[in-house]
């Protein structure tokens, strides 16, 4: 097939008098007028561009719904095609504008062989423009595009503005652009692309066709491999096809671009040749690191860098490829049967299952977050560096999470010595012996509460002790009333006060607002106090500030047990922590050269 001299040979060969071009299957021949040839090779993502909505993988959900717009005749004049580097959004515009001037459209796909597909595609017609919004961002390029936008087609059915990665244009521009795009003339199409749709101003997406183009699945880039390698006549392994397929992470582009790169070094592509031509790392030494990891090897993970960095190895492919190795573990612990989102051999899952009992849930977690805070320095400063960091903080990971929760320890302990705080073990309440189901009163440590008759209860839990056989004696601010009650109604003895359920009923009667402060409660008593564990967390703010329901609570209480307490907040009294804690061991002397002071 003959064509004109292209840009990229007069670049090259500027002396070179190219008069005719032959393209062969596998590269351009230019011949001069010498009787010299040049040969041109053609990269495979070029060579395999789809030429029609049927050859694009992975986005049927978008070339179905053209087809049937087109077959239907219902032609938009703006199009937006959003999503990932080589997914098709740039083939797809070049196809739509192909079948809008075709005429010989065949289920809405064009025909590839009428005058028009043919001008499209050999890069001839006038009509077809593409305008790189990376480098024409400015509103004197928009400006002028909207003046062209009126003439009339030269050769085709419309004019067809293809604007690659629009995103980059600028704030005037978007506004120049912005009145042609909602009313441009009927002979016009606008398809515009991009990667980054969220820089887009709501005013150009509103007034677009939207298509969100995803990222290819793995299987159908291996099969499309294949499908090159049989045609190309290479021949390429199923393990060397996943991780190709892996690394392009969803993109075509990509994928073809590496098995370029790895025809260059053989025609009988396996993983290994894969590996040599990308730089990665490889499963095995992915696996070794992990190991390091687990076992807190922290020499040994760096052993093993230094090796893959004096092989070549790039130090962020190994960030990005061990942060992928512990994302597949995660997947692997997550998802035990079915179906798993995970691009691998046979083998290499079985490896996954067999290291994935070596780290918790947690820990994958706690790996996959520090390996992304490290990402941007990594990105900045010296790459080996901060790996080598990065693997130690790794494998020392319970270390140093034990230092900081040291640190964090010492800081209470050293805020409660400055406050003045006992930090001994809470006395108990009683001086008869409890029953073990009883537990032991104790009040929270807050600011002491406001009882009912104005005072404040008592700072220390000493001053709760009251023996149990002995009677409770009124004080001189209680009514001959009372002390007549008490004289009919002995004291209950200290512990978990059993009629609470009948003074919540009664408080539902006397005071319905407090009723609910109280779900869930059980109350305690010690000596003259009411102790009343809530798990409501507002009950102490209410029982403090409002007059009201603190009456409605005592009247309650007087009227079911026809004695009157005063009340309080109860707290369980802490577990106490194991004796070879050093911390615990400090505090509690601390704690009795205080008691000894008192």
């Amino acid at each position: 097939m003959s064509g004109g001299e292209p840009s990229s040979i007069k670049r090259f060969f500027p002396c070179a008098a190219v008069n005719r071009s032959i393209r062969t299957p596998n590269c351009t021949v230019f011949m001069t007028g010498t009787g010299g040839i040049i040969l041109a090779y053609q990269a495979l993502y070029r060579k395999y561009r789809p030429d029609t909505f049927s050859d694009v993988v992975g986005q049927e959900h978008i070339t179905r719904t053209l087809k049937n717009e087109l077959a239907c005749g219902q032609i938009f004049h703006a199009y937006l095609f959003t999503g990932t580097r080589g997914t098709g959004k740039t083939s797809c515009a070049k196809i739509l504008a192909k079948a809008v001037n075709c005429l010989s459209p065949i289920d809405g796909d064009p025909c590839g062989v009428c005058e028009s597909c043919r001008a499209i595609a050999a890069g001839e017609s006038t009509d077809i423009a593409e305008i790189d919004a990376a480098s024409n961002n400015g509103v004197d390029d928009i400006r002028a595009l909207r003046d062209q936008v009126n003439f009339l087609p030269a050769d085709s059915a419309y004019r067809v503005y293809i604007i690659d990665e629009v995103h980059m244009l600028s704030g005037p521009a978007f506004n120049a652009l912005l009145k042609t795009l909602e009313e441009p003339p009927a002979h016009v199409i606008f398809i515009l692309a991009t990667t980054e749709v969220h820089k887009l101003p709501a005013t150009i997406l509103s007034r677009c066709q939207r298509f969100d183009f995803h990222r290819i699945d793995s299987e159908d880039i291996c099969s499309r491999l294949f499908d090159i390698a049989k045609k190309e006549d290479f021949t390429l392994t199923e393990d060397a096809a996943g991780l190709i397929a892996a690394a392009a992470d969803g993109g075509m582009r990509d994928a073809l671009s590496l098995l370029d790169l790895c025809l260059s070094i053989s025609r009988d592509i396996t993983e290994k040749d894969v590996i040599t031509a990308c730089g990665m790392p490889g499963r095995e030494p992915l696996f070794s690191l992990a190991d390091c990891l687990a076992k807190q090897d922290a020499p040994g993970a760096l052993t093993l860098l230094d090796r893959l960095y004096a092989s070549g190895v790039d130090m962020l492919r190994l960030f990005n490829e061990l942060t992928g190795h512990f994302r597949d573990l995660m997947i692997v612990k997550t998802i035990r049967t079915g179906k798993r989102p995970l691009v691998c051999s046979t083998d290499d899952l079985a490896s996954f299952e067999k290291q994935a009992p070596l780290f918790t849930l947690a820990d994958i977690m706690e790996i996959l977050r520090t390996l992304q805070s490290a990402l941007p320095g990594l990105q900045m400063g010296d790459r080996r560096l901060q790996l080598e960091t990065v693997l130690i903080r790794l494998c020392s990971r319970k270390t140093i999470d034990s230092l900081e929760n040291l640190t964090t320890r010492i800081e209470r302990l050293e805020k409660a010595l400055a406050t003045g705080a006992t930090m001994t073990q809470a006395p108990s309440y009683d001086t008869a012996p409890v029953k073990e189901q009883v537990p032991s009163p104790a009040i929270a440590d807050v600011p002491p509460m406001e009882t009912t008759d104005g005072s404040a209860m008592p700072s220390k839990p000493s001053d709760y002790a009251t023996p149990v056989t002995q009677s409770h004696q009124p004080t001189q601010s209680q009514s001959s009333a009372e002390a007549g009650k008490d004289e009919d109604d002995p004291p209950l003895p200290d512990g978990k006060l059993g009629r609470w359920p009948s003074i919540i009923g009664r408080i539902r009667t006397i005071c319905p607002m407090a009723n609910g402060f109280l779900d869930g409660s059980t109350a305690y008593i010690q000596g003259n106090y009411l102790l009343i564990d809530a798990p409501n967390p507002l009950f102490r703010d209410m029982i403090n500030s409002n007059a009201t329901m603190r009456d409605g609570i005592k009247k309650a209480v007087e009227d079911v047990l026809h004695r009157s307490y005063r009340l309080g907040p109860y707290k369980q009294q802490p577990v106490k922590e194991t004796a070879d804690d050093p911390l615990n061991a400090l505090a509690e002397r601390l704690g009795n050269i205080n008691g000894g002071g008192n």
